[in-house]
């Protein structure tokens, strides 16, 4: 789901990102207490410009986990192996759980592990199966359908291949406009309660406007859009992206009231 910097782009996107030194943010390790009285004790693998990274740190901000962070700089070969020895994909964001002494890769499996473990107020994934269907599937739409064909183009624009993306735009298109028409009388994307899918939906119509900005026409999915950078806990998200925003290719793309 999410690999190193911004998933599909970011093995090329470490590479040249090697020479730029990465902060290593270590926090102390905090702790939580659930609703019984056990103790959580998490690690975030990850790096706050990753879009899929950012997908599970509006999770954890909407739950109100207390974690670890640790940002990985996959340019320093230090970093690679302490992930590596984690994730032998050497991918994040990773979840480590302290507690049950599990480390948890892939962001939609990261954020149901912690909806099930560490029930918040407000959890992000249905407890009546239809409706978990249905977030799951726009779960699966916003990775793979919004995510996937936006870092093909900024991986392209990286390595200067010039190559045809015809296809991968014509992705976005469809996807933008599915969306739209979804959205017709919605507030979020599934249900009436800001849910996994959101989660998802954030960063990859964040990342994917600079891309291939929405149509004008596309009236709802860029209010949806507006909702979702206006919920505090993406709001978070970006601030603390913002001293990253320069190495991002499309970073002229993003509205100057983010930078």
């Amino acid at each position: 789901m999410c690999t190193s910097l911004m998933s599909a782009w970011d093995g090329d996107f470490t590479r040249d990102y090697s020479r730029i030194a990465l902060v290593h943010m270590t926090f102390p390790i905090t702790s939580h207490f659930s609703s019984g009285s056990e103790i959580m004790s998490l690690t975030l693998y990850y790096h706050p410009l990753a879009s899929f990274c950012q997908k599970v740190l509006v999770a954890l901000y909407e739950s109100g986990c207390e974690f670890d962070r640790r940002i990985i700089d996959l340019g320093n070969e230090v970093d690679r192996a302490e992930l590596r020895a984690i994730w032998p994909f050497c991918k994040f964001p990773v979840l480590r759980d302290h507690v049950r002494n599990r480390d948890v890769p892939e962001t939609t499996i990261i954020i149901e592990y912690l909806d099930h473990y560490y029930k918040s107020a407000h959890p992000l994934m249905p407890g009546n199966w239809e409706d978990l269907i249905e977030v799951r599937h726009w779960d699966r739409l916003f990775d793979n359908y919004v995510q996937a064909p936006m870092q093909k183009i900024v991986s392209d624009r990286m390595s200067g291949a010039q190559g045809d993306l015809t296809s991968e735009r014509a992705t976005l298109d469809t996807a933008y406009d599915m969306i739209d028409r979804h959205m017709s009388s919605r507030t979020w994307v599934s249900g009436q309660n800001f849910s996994m899918a959101d989660c998802a939906a954030a960063p990859a119509l964040f990342y994917a406007s600079t891309v291939q900005p929405f149509p004008k026409e596309s009236s709802r999915l860029s209010a949806y859009l507006d909702r979702l950078t206006k919920r505090p806990s993406f709001q978070r998200v970006i601030e603390e992206a913002k001293p990253y925003f320069s190495l991002y290719p499309f970073a002229d793309g993003i509205p100057k009231r983010y930078r």
